[in-house]
């Protein structure tokens, strides 16, 4: 199957560093993928908190393999392989999945930051790797939608400064000549789009403060001649076993089985040195 984006897409993912597929899963797939989320035993119980500056949480659950659970499933679908390969130019492998979820008045925000400024210290050389976002909510600047700067994923890898335990962001100095010279666009989703950006492309995402829950199924993926040159995590390249897109509907409400997903038992932080070192 060809990718889900037209030329004018793919061209727009390569001068802004994303793009969004609107609709890329159907009611009936988003119903099976939020129940997954919500009521998987495996993905509940390995829900951790990632505090922001504020002390506010969000809460994340982190695995590295794609078994045969409907969300399994979802990242080994045709449409989600072929896209991700048509944008990496090269065949790719799942690289991690993460639920993040933004309970409503108490979720906590993320500081700008690239997810290669992570995975460039889990032995990933080169930058050939992209994030899919799937809105298993509406997700509104109100509710903390992503925010990322358009053409950043050509700035390269920036350093990265500790901000909490559980976050790294953006060197804030170089942060501040970043935002002079590239805008910013607010990526509000639909329940089922899909939002796809390059590694490198700096992001964030508000407190959220509102009424509104705001959660996100992330997967991710790397081109297969990137695999990591360190085996210190699971994240290193393993076949991707790739589906129809029927699977989906096929599978119905399937959970994880005997930890095919290997989920993680705390998030992935590199340390970096303080300023004070």
């Amino acid at each position: 199957m060809p990718s889900v984006l037209s030329p004018a897409q793919i061209a727009e993912y390569n001068e802004r560093g994303f793009v969004i597929a609107r609709g890329m899963f159907s009611p009936a797939e988003m119903d099976l993928l939020t129940r997954a989320m919500e009521e998987d035993p495996a993905v509940r119980g390995h829900v951790l908190d990632r505090l922001d500056g504020e002390g506010r949480s969000t809460r994340i659950s982190l695995w590295n393999r794609a078994g045969d659970s409907v969300y399994g499933l979802a990242a080994r679908c045709a449409r989600m392989v072929d896209t991700s390969e048509t944008l990496l130019g090269g065949a790719v492998y799942h690289y991690q999945s993460k639920l993040t979820a933004k309970e409503p008045a108490v979720g906590g925000a993320w500081e700008w930051h690239q997810d290669y400024g992570y995975w460039y210290y889990n032995g990933c050389l080169r930058p050939d790797m992209l994030s899919c976002m799937i809105a298993l909510d509406r997700t509104t600047r109100e509710n903390g939608c992503l925010q990322i700067v358009e053409g950043s994923h050509r700035l390269g890898r920036i350093d990265h400064t500790p901000l909490t335990q559980g976050q790294n962001e953006v060197d804030p100095k170089r942060m501040t000549h970043i935002l002079a010279r590239h805008p910013i666009a607010y990526c509000e989703l639909e329940a089922g789009d899909v939002l796809i950006f390059h590694c490198n492309a700096i992001h964030r995402s508000d407190a959220n403060r509102s009424d509104k829950r705001r959660w996100t199924l992330l997967i991710c993926y790397n081109r297969v001649d990137n695999d990591t040159i360190t085996r210190d995590d699971d994240r290193y390249y393993v076949p991707l076993d790739k589906v129809d897109d029927a699977a989906i509907l096929r599978a119905g409400l399937a959970f994880s089985r005997s930890d095919q997903e290997h989920f993680a038992s705390k998030p992935y932080v590199p340390r970096l040195p303080t300023a004070a070192e």
